[in-house]
């Protein structure tokens, strides 16, 4: 449709990176760390998401 804005969802992989890092963290007994870095890929990856648009 001409004049209308696609958006991307990239939010979906920052909560799957949440989720996850915090399940490897629980793994590795390290929680904290695991969400902050799973939350981290999951920006990186939205943003990648975004760029690509």
């Amino acid at each position: 449709m001409k004049g209308v804005s696609m958006q991307r969802g990239g939010g979906v992989f920052i909560a799957i990176g949440a989720i996850g890092g915090a399940a490897v963290g629980v793994a590795f007994g390290q929680s904290t760390i695991g969400i902050l870095t799973g939350v981290a890929l999951g920006i990186g990856a939205a943003i990648l998401i975004g760029i690509r648009r």
